[in-house]
């Protein structure tokens, strides 16, 4: 089978949208607060679950709206960008981009 130079052979893309990593950020219909999460699921799916009550404080303050996500390929990537948007910086960076 021929290969087009610097092609990428299809069953290396499906696996690599198989493992993509999402942050998500929710914001509270009900009090405007915000969720910072990370997830292996899609935002949107992510957002079933919390609307399900997957979660004691989602359960208690939602409904949610999806504001704000960001893919990752590695699960611990995701990680690291979730605790820096719970940070003081990362806090003000969402407050500074979701206006």
């Amino acid at each position: 089978m021929a290969k087009a130079v610097g092609s990428i052979p299809t069953e290396s893309i499906y696996i690599m949208i198989e493992n993509i990593n999402y942050i998500y950020v929710l914001r509270s219909l009900k009090n405007g607060k915000r969720y910072v999460g990370s997830t292996k699921l899609r935002p949107e799916e992510r957002l079933k679950q919390h609307h399900q009550g997957s979660n004691r404080w989602t359960s208690q303050n939602g409904p949610f709206e999806l504001v704000y996500s960001e893919e990752f390929l590695t699960f611990s990537d995701a990680r690291k960008r979730e605790r820096f948007l719970k940070s003081g910086i990362g806090r003000k960076f969402l407050d500074n981009f979701l206006k």
